[in-house]
């Protein structure tokens, strides 16, 4: 619903443990000769290994920018991340296409090359992770190990960040009584009233929220096909709204009912609480849930301070910051058990019930097919 970055279908992966718990460029200086005391920060792969914390600290003060982009200030809590990374150690942030999506983050990197305005750090969908490891520079945070290891890339060439599942958001003073499941949206109450994020021939979350449809009639996995028809019956009955929701069209009551990430559709509940109480489920009949990925450029024209903002992210720090933003940090089941997640932003996420689904690259690819070549035709 914000930030048009993730209008881009993107694969899924990652363990289920983690997720049931409940523009303007840098043009500053490259830092590609090795720092002093002999450390080049573009081959570390941790901090231990390159003089430990205080030394990766101290070069990327020292190189004083870090180059961000396709970062909205208003998804998953990142204006508050860069704001306290800045706050924190005194590094200068130049975020470049707040809007843009995990193709032009790619475009970036092979087209600014080692340019000092490229992006030092990426935050991709999981299918532009897995077809660009060649870009990346391996690198493993301190709690790397505190990762499940289906989350990310044996090496560090990319891990999961923050994630979330497929959701049903409502305004209870236009619909007294909110789905619940998928099979309530099918109920004529609800004619005209039930949006899906954007177009899932484009968009990640629309996407989503076919193949969760499809789990909720029948459907797997293997099998996405179930979930086109879905859609496709509620196109019939009138009661899939064809207008893409936004947080303007909520406000006004123009999508009363919306599919799409939970992390968004909470976020919805905090902006319209003085108009409208706006409810989020997590249905338990088309459980489906999908991450991000974060990678560091090779090329990043500030290896030490890309480093260290991948250390940040991942720490209990940066874990917390997304969960502020209502997604589910990666290591969330891992603080949780440790005490070190925040326990009202936790109890603040909508329960779940059961194990997600996760879909290979090779399923998410044929599933995408399917939907590329049926959506419009089954909807129309």
């Amino acid at each position: 619903m914000t930030g048009s970055r993730r209008r881009i279908v993107m694969a899924t992966i990652g363990a289920a443990l983690a997720l049931t718990a409940a523009g303007c460029v840098s043009s500053g200086g490259s830092s590609s000769a090795p720092a002093a005391g002999g450390t080049d920060w573009k081959t570390a792969t941790s901090a231990q290994a390159a003089g430990g914390m205080d030394a990766l600290v101290a070069a990327a003060k020292a190189e004083g920018t870090l180059n961000v982009i396709a970062l909205p200030p208003d998804w998953a809590n990142y204006g508050a991340m860069l704001k306290a990374f800045t706050e924190k150690y005194g590094i200068k942030i130049e975020s470049a296409n707040p809007d843009g999506s995990s193709q032009d983050e790619i475009n970036a990197v092979k087209q600014l090359g080692t340019q000092t305005r490229a992006p030092d750090v990426l935050d991709v969908g999981q299918s532009f992770a897995n077809g660009n490891i060649d870009l990346y520079a391996p690198y493993k945070v301190a709690t790397f190990d505190k990762i499940p290891a289906a989350n990310k890339d044996a090496n560090g060439a990319w891990v999961n960040d923050y994630g979330g599942y497929v959701s049903i958001g409502c305004n209870s003073k236009l619909v007294p009584v909110c789905p619940q499941t998928f099979a309530d949206l099918a109920k004529p109450d609800y004619k005209g009233k039930v949006s899906i994020n954007g177009d899932p021939t484009q968009a990640a979350a629309a996407f989503a929220g076919v193949w969760a449809g499809s789990l909720a009639n029948g459907g797997t996995i293997d099998n996405i096909q179930p979930g086109l028809a879905f859609w496709g019956g509620l196109a019939k009955s009138g009661n899939l709204l064809k207008l893409d929701p936004n947080s303007a069209t909520i406000q006004s009551g123009q999508s009363p009912i919306v599919i799409d990430w939970d992390y968004l559709n909470v976020t919805e509940t905090d902006k319209n609480k003085a108009a409208f109480d706006w409810k989020v489920v997590v249905p338990s009949d088309g459980l489906f849930a999908q991450y991000y990925a974060q990678a560091i450029n090779k090329n990043a024209p500030h290896p030490a301070a890309a480093r260290l903002w991948q250390e940040f992210l991942y720490s209990d720090q940066g874990q917390n910051l997304w969960l502020a933003g209502k997604a589910r940090p990666i290591r969330l089941a891992q603080m949780t058990a440790d005490g070190t997640a925040d326990k009202a932003l936790v109890s603040a996420l909508p329960p779940v019930s059961g194990e997600p689904k996760f879909p290979t690259q090779a399923q998410a690819d044929a599933a995408q097919k399917v939907v590329a070549q049926n959506w419009a035709a089954t909807t129309s």
